[in-house]
């Protein structure tokens, strides 16, 4: 309940505040290329139900689906504003809708495609029994991801086989362990790697991501760094 309250006047109280900023942003991404202001991306949310989640869009029109599905800044789809747009993190603000709503919240597993979440075992399933959030701890652990995706040859498969292990068990983790005090935890995390663009993790985070790498050393792999 508090955390549900806590949703609604944020976000309604942050869409307010942010409004300027989301109508600057709308002019600009219309003038730079055609198509919407807004992505709709279909995702799985509480329960495996599908959700339409808000972005503003940072690639050419119809550009999902169309490519690989994980994006590094040299990709041909994104337009001349979308680099600096998901790159700042800024497109991920029209969130802000999907939370006021209530089919997200602030803090919670980022919502996943079909396609990924098809893979899931029973024991990673238990993450969608949770609301998705706009972060999570993967989110703040994988928060330059899209550089690894950059440098990749292939990022659909280095997303599979290093990012998506690490993520699975922070997600699983919060699953196991969560209250209000820890999403404001989350929240500071993620405003403090937004502006400082830190490396830095909470020492437990820290301790989970050292198992993956070891976990993943023996099995002959490895896990990014966080």
């Amino acid at each position: 309940m508090l955390k549900r309250l806590f949703d609604i006047l944020a976000s309604f109280i942050g869409l307010i505040i942010l409004s300027p900023l989301f109508v600057a942003i709308a002019i600009a991404i219309v003038v730079s290329s055609p198509g919407g202001v807004f992505f709709r991306g279909i995702r799985v949310g509480h329960n495996g139900k599908p959700l339409i989640i808000f972005k503003f869009r940072s690639m050419i029109k119809n550009a999902e689906g169309n490519g690989k599905w994980n994006v590094g800044d040299m990709d041909p789809r994104i337009t001349p504003i979308g680099r600096f747009l998901r790159n700042s993190k800024i497109d991920e603000l029209p969130q802000l809708i999907n939370v006021l709503i209530g089919n997200m919240s602030f803090v919670g597993p980022r919502p996943e495609l079909q396609f990924y979440v098809d893979m899931y075992t029973e024991q990673e399933k238990h993450i969608l029994n949770m609301k998705p959030g706009i972060t999570d701890w993967a989110s703040i652990v994988n928060f330059n991801q899209f550089v690894t995706f950059t440098n990749a040859n292939d990022a659909d498969l280095i997303y599979l086989e290093q990012i998506r292990p690490l993520k699975l068990k922070l997600q699983l983790f919060y699953c196991e362990k969560n209250n209000f005090l820890i999403d404001l935890k989350i929240i500071f995390w993620t405003l403090y790697k937004v502006i400082s663009r830190e490396k830095a993790v909470p020492r437990e985070i820290q301790n989970i991501i050292q198992f993956q790498r070891t976990y993943e050393n023996v099995a002959g792999t490895s896990v990014v760094n966080a």
